[in-house]
């Protein structure tokens, strides 16, 4: 693959525990050699705050279950679904930090299963991390990395922004008349400013992924408040953002369209921004 670089760049009913709306840094002692916390300890959602669209009690921790291997399984215990059924479902979850966070780095891996869900017609294998979340709900505001494949066309969107009430600066190819077909491209590689727009805000064309392989795919996030947001899949530098609305809010990640597992969900937190190209390698 040709090294890239990178320069530039609604109300329903919810079941959640008590979110806190402090701005705190992981204590030292949880801190593991390379500055990070675990935020998952691989048997409950003790760390997180948890809801549903369903506001059923205990469904969100039947959703969000701990898999064989200190991953979350996600649906582990729901049967395969109807991939003709579409709109929203009770099933709908999240789970977000009990803080809010500011200037950090956020990784996860994640794999897809088998099973899947309702609103498999219109996203296929759809799921997803938001942060600097203002409206914690389902679905919230705030800004996505997706975590999406489409079967269908054997397309990667994992990587793609999908914005939800925020605004930002962004460069894409213009090789597209559509605007939202253009994929992300630095403006040093000849990127050029787009539109502020919602929606989703596609991925660098070259980025690499595991589809339905059963490998894991290692997603990061490194926010520096209203600065940028760096978007990482599998080592690589996929899409930027920059000038970003918001400059903190929780970090949560999605249940949606299909079977998942997720695994080394951590996170390393700064107290001062660090400059973009620290992390554009």
């Amino acid at each position: 693959m040709k090294h890239l670089r990178f320069i530039a760049v609604a109300g329903i009913s919810v079941f959640l525990f008590s979110c806190k709306a402090k701005n705190v840094s992981p204590s030292d002692s949880a801190k593991g050699e390379d500055g990070y916390v675990s935020l998952y300890n691989g048997k409950d959602m003790g760390n997180w705050n948890i809801m549903c669209r369903d506001k059923t009690p205990g469904l969100a921790e039947k959703v969000f279950s701990a898999g064989d291997n200190g991953e979350m399984h996600v649906y582990k215990n729901f049967p395969d679904g109807d991939r003709r059924v579409t709109g929203k479902n009770g099933t709908h979850c999240m789970f977000f930090t009990k803080e809010k966070y500011s200037r950090y780095s956020f990784k996860f891996e994640y794999k897809w299963g088998d099973k899947v869900f309702n609103n498999y017609d219109k996203f296929q294998y759809d799921a997803g991390m938001y942060f600097h979340v203002f409206d914690v709900n389902i679905w919230p505001k705030g800004l996505e990395y997706q975590v999406r494949y489409d079967d269908t066309r054997n397309e990667n969107h994992t990587g793609c922004v999908w914005n939800s009430g925020a605004s930002f600066d962004w460069y894409g190819d213009n090789s597209e008349a559509n605007p939202k077909l253009r994929t992300y491209l630095s403006k040093e590689d000849g990127g050029m400013a787009q539109e502020h727009r919602g929606g989703e805000h596609k991925a660098h064309k070259d980025a690499e992924y595991h589809a339905l392989d059963g490998q894991w795919n290692q997603c990061e996030v490194i926010v520096m408040g209203k600065a940028y947001a760096i978007y990482k899949l599998n080592g690589k530098v996929v899409n930027v953002l920059t000038n970003l609305s918001h400059s903190e809010g929780e970090i949560g990640l999605q249940a949606e369209t299909a079977e998942i597992f997720y695994r080394n969900i951590k996170i390393k937190v700064f107290d001062e921004t660090r400059p973009m190209k620290d992390f554009l390698r």
